[in-house]
């Protein structure tokens, strides 16, 4: 059962937004003050030109505009960064420890705030938003028990000498955020970097500015020094400048594989280790001796959370051919019954889409897999809900597509957005090999109770985070992370700690230096 904080807090909100007038009700936030942070304030980019209009995507509405950051704020905000950098990391593993579970008790105190205006700028509703921040603040506990076990290692050599090895800070590091998990995202890639000493830059999407720097504020709070956390605001001229800054030692983003691309070759001039989570059309196999309930589940999870814009989401649904009938009947009632409407009533479960040209898009490819064959068998057109206030919001009904093939756009393209392609198979073999079929490797997963057969599936899926019998669960014990187009470096789990620190080795000659000159 996933949490359901009391809704007592709700009174509290406009005592800890001093920067927004804002209610608990769809519709009523305006944004009044700058969305940058910069030196432990939030502050209007010196050279910003670019205005950018904030949606609410349950209404359409314009909430507010804010200003990209262009070249002189982005080294500002390194600049700050830097200052910040030389403080934090002389600090010792505990001090920091120390400073990243005090930001975690405020995100606990703050959940309810936090996760609403999660759902207003995002569309997702407030039963998730919740969840996501509580994985925020997990994150941030699990970090600080990381920070104060950072340790090298003591090699001994002939002759007494020795040698030891350093984990040492980047140095100031980017994140680049993505708008599906806007405040969680930004907690999954500070955590780690904060912890093993770094700075960090964030810039997160245009489309969802807002909740950022609320964590900006929260770490100010907590005691990290003025400009050890940095928001930049802007588009792909921002992330430009963030990437070719001679200044940043690192860059970590979670978006497309286009963008991902581009912040790689940015990254290369500098030779800038970089992580990249992009894409995915991960396959989600289910046999025919799994628990079929279960099986059901697992594949509405697996598709249609947030919307269905998640990037490790199973979209490619392979079905073994003797329970094809059962599951998609059941599929298909299920998804039916998904409440859809303003995402901050508690009993919604699908909120909008993050925008109308993408709405549009994930509509578009519906039209053209009805167009290569496939039969829609629910959903998969536009929702407007009843109340009137909500009518130019980006809603659509969770769409199940069946008969699918491989070669298909919606089974081969990331569609991002609430839809299912169902695929039937007959073997192991067979699906395991056009499971495989594709440029993308974020996730996969598999349903059966032959645990052989679990295992031996996972182990040949070419993908970076494997699931049996669940999907889309993601503690942050665990690294996360995907094979060819979908990425690689890792987040979450202690893996993401080497990704954020660099070793140093140092030889130690306890003897006279021999020369054979």
């Amino acid at each position: 059962m996933l949490p359901r904080p009391s809704l007592s807090l709700l009174p509290r909100f406009c005592s800890f937004l001093p920067f927004a007038t804002m209610s608990s009700k769809t519709g009523t936030f305006h944004l009044q003050q700058p969305l940058n942070y910069r030196a432990g304030a939030r502050i209007q980019p010196v050279d910003g030109s670019h205005n950018e209009e904030v949606y609410e995507p349950a209404t359409g509405r314009v909430m507010g505009k804010f200003l990209f950051s262009g070249e002189k704020e982005v080294d500002l905000a390194v600049q700050s960064a830097k200052a910040a950098f030389k403080i934090w990391s002389q600090k010792s593993g505990m001090e920091r420890s120390r400073v990243l579970l005090e930001a975690a008790r405020i995100i606990r105190e703050r959940q309810e705030e936090i996760a609403t205006m999660e759902t207003i700028n995002n569309g997702k509703s407030i039963f998730e938003a919740r969840v996501d921040v509580d994985i925020s603040w997990q994150c941030l506990e699990y970090y600080a028990g990381l920070a104060g076990a950072i340790a090298g290692q003591h090699i001994q050599l002939p002759g007494g000498s020795f040698a030891y090895t350093r984990r040492e800070a980047l140095g100031v590091c980017v994140g680049i955020g993505a708008w599906n998990y806007p405040f969680q995202i930004a907690c999954w890639k500070s955590a780690p970097a904060l912890a093993c000493g770094n700075a960090m830059i964030y810039k997160s999407s245009p489309l969802t500015p807002i909740s950022v720097v609320m964590l900006a504020e929260i770490f100010t709070q907590a005691g990290v020094p003025n400009g050890l956390f940095n928001v930049v605001q802007g588009g792909a001229a921002t992330g430009q400048f963030l990437c070719q800054h001679r200044d940043v030692a690192k860059v970590s983003f979670t978006g497309s594989v286009p963008t991902g691309i581009k912040i790689m070759e940015m990254s290369a001039k500098g030779i800038k280790p970089v992580t990249l989570e992009l894409g995915g059309k991960s396959p989600l196999i289910i046999f025919s001796d799994s628990v079929l309930e279960n099986a059901v589940n697992g594949a509405l999870m697996a598709n249609f959370l947030t919307q269905g814009e998640v990037c490790s989401n199973g979209t490619r649904v392979f079905v073994q051919r003797e329970i094809l009938e059962a599951f998609t009947e059941e599929v298909v009632k299920r998804t039916q019954k998904i409440k859809i409407g303003d995402p901050l009533l508690e009993d919604t479960r699908m909120g909008a889409l993050i925008s109308r040209p993408h709405l549009e898009r994930v509509l578009g490819f519906i039209t053209q897999a009805k167009e290569q064959g496939a039969k829609v068998l629910c959903g998969g057109e536009p929702y407007v809900p009843d109340d009137p206030k909500l009518k130019n919001g980006y809603y659509m009904r969770p769409c199940v597509l069946g008969d699918c093939r491989d070669d298909m756009t919606c089974v081969k393209e990331e569609i991002f957005g609430p839809v299912m392609s169902i695929l039937p198979f007959d073997t192991e073999e067979e699906v395991l090999e056009r499971a495989n079929n594709t440029t993308f490797g974020l996730a996969g997963g598999v349903f059966t109770r032959d645990i052989q057969r679990a295992h031996r599936v996972v182990a040949a899926l070419q993908a970076g985070m494997c699931f049996i019998n669940n999907y889309n669960i993601s503690p942050v014990e665990l690294p996360f992370g995907g094979y060819k187009m979908s990425g690689f470096g890792r987040e979450n789990g202690q893996a993401a700690m080497e990704y954020y620190s660099q070793l140093k080795t140092i030889c130690v000659e306890m003897g006279d230096v021999e020369s054979v000159f």
